[in-house]
């Protein structure tokens, strides 16, 4: 069962994870891991969309800046 979390007095759904990102038009999506989500569940957002989880955006980010750089060598 999927898990909201009310921030700002406002019901959201809360990501357990950022698995991949791609370009759409120029902009960067991320696939979000819902909590209590099945994988048919991922969906794709725009950072905007998940401002109250930048922390786990950042994580990821470092992740795959870093595989980036491994493959380059």
């Amino acid at each position: 069962m999927p898990q909201l979390v009310v921030i700002e007095g406002e019901e959201e759904w809360e990501v357990e994870k950022i698995i991949n990102k791609r370009k759409v038009q120029g902009r960067d999506k991320y696939l979000v891991q819902w909590k209590g989500c099945m994988a048919e569940e991922d969906t794709w957002e725009s950072k905007e969309n998940l401002k109250n989880a930048i922390e786990l955006v950042e994580e990821f980010e470092r992740e795959y800046h870093r595989e980036e750089e491994e493959e380059v060598r």
